[in-house]
């Protein structure tokens, strides 16, 4: 593995674990107040469009990160729309 995957594989770990507290901050208050619903819409379709992105061009950093972002964003984004 060449030095930019590996510095791919640890951003997408960052960038994965960045929204794991959102949501369990969501699923345990059953608050999604805060969170905009067309900042996150427009960022599910964003990620989606990254995850699309990374399978075409092959990247796995891109492509894994982006696929995990998304779950947790499309959960958040149920989140407000449920609780709303």
């Amino acid at each position: 593995m060449d030095y930019a995957t590996v510095v791919g594989f640890v951003a997408a770990s960052f960038t994965v674990v960045a929204f794991f507290p959102q949501l369990l901050k969501a699923w345990r208050t059953k608050s999604t107040r805060d969170i905009s619903l067309g900042m996150f819409s427009a960022f599910c379709v964003g990620v989606f469009l990254w995850f699309i992105y990374g399978v075409v061009t092959s990247n796995l950093p891109v492509a894994i990160a982006n696929f995990l972002t998304l779950i947790q964003a499309v959960i958040i984004l149920f989140l407000k729309l449920k609780y709303k």
